[in-house]
């Protein structure tokens, strides 16, 4: 007969009689069925070295590094982004965020890859043809007639960037910093992409100017001045 004598919270020792943890673990409000079966579960390990692979040996312990589990995706395919209900075509967004923010912009289309396609116009605010997560924006309730601009040429491709190739020969000088030259078709499609964006400038900005002050509101940048709360603020 064996007597156990554990250390008792209160640090007074216990001598009565025990079997074991799950006393303590009674005592102490903890699930002694529960805690059994974690402290009795086996794991099986291959023998390093064994030559049948079925071989394997039954421990208590668990191994000491963490074992890698890759991480598998059930739905491959992601959801489609869902535009906000305060974003519709030709609504004026104010940028917070990035080399524009604080800009005004004209909310053309989504892309197929979730962000939207905006534009100043260029000749307006200097804001080209862009593309800006939703989550940076805020809707604004003025809204600019898009009918007549033509987008649907625009995809996430327009922006990939342009690859460009050095030119550096033996003749040109030591001290020359970086010369680049685009290839020909390199310069097409720029060419391409400064005519679709003269395109959609020419028609928003013959619809802006049927809008009074239309165009200085949109020329003009976004700030918080003194004593003025975002949260009180109707855009």
């Amino acid at each position: 007969l064996f007597f156990f004598f554990f250390q008792a919270e209160d640090g007074i020792r216990d001598a009565q009689e025990s079997r074991g943890l799950g006393d303590v673990y009674k005592r102490q409000g903890i699930n002694a069925e529960y805690m059994g079966k974690c402290i009795n579960q086996r794991i099986k390990i291959t023998m390093p070295g064994s030559k049948n692979p079925n071989a394997a040996r039954i421990t208590k312990w668990y191994p000491a590094d963490d074992q890698k589990t890759h991480f598998k995706r059930k739905n491959r395919v992601p959801k489609p982004t869902r535009l906000r209900a305060s974003i519709t075509p030709g609504t004026v967004l104010i940028i917070l965020s990035g080399r524009y923010r604080g800009k005004r912009v004209v909310f053309l289309k989504q892309l197929p890859s979730g962000l939207l396609l905006v534009t100043g116009p260029f000749k307006i605010n200097g804001v080209p043809l862009k593309r800006v997560n939703q989550a940076y924006v805020i809707p604004t309730s003025t809204k600019v007639d898009i009918s007549g601009a033509k987008s649907d040429s625009i995809n996430d491709d327009y922006f990939k960037v342009t690859q460009q190739r050095s030119k550096a020969t033996e003749k040109e000088s030591v001290f020359a910093t970086g010369a680049t030259q685009l290839s020909e078709e390199e310069k097409k499609r720029l060419e391409d992409k400064k005519k679709i964006q003269r395109d959609i400038d020419n028609t928003l900005i013959a619809s802006i100017k049927k809008v009074e002050l239309l165009k200085n509101y949109l020329s003009s940048r976004f700030s918080l001045r003194n004593n003025q709360r975002a949260h009180e603020l109707v855009f």
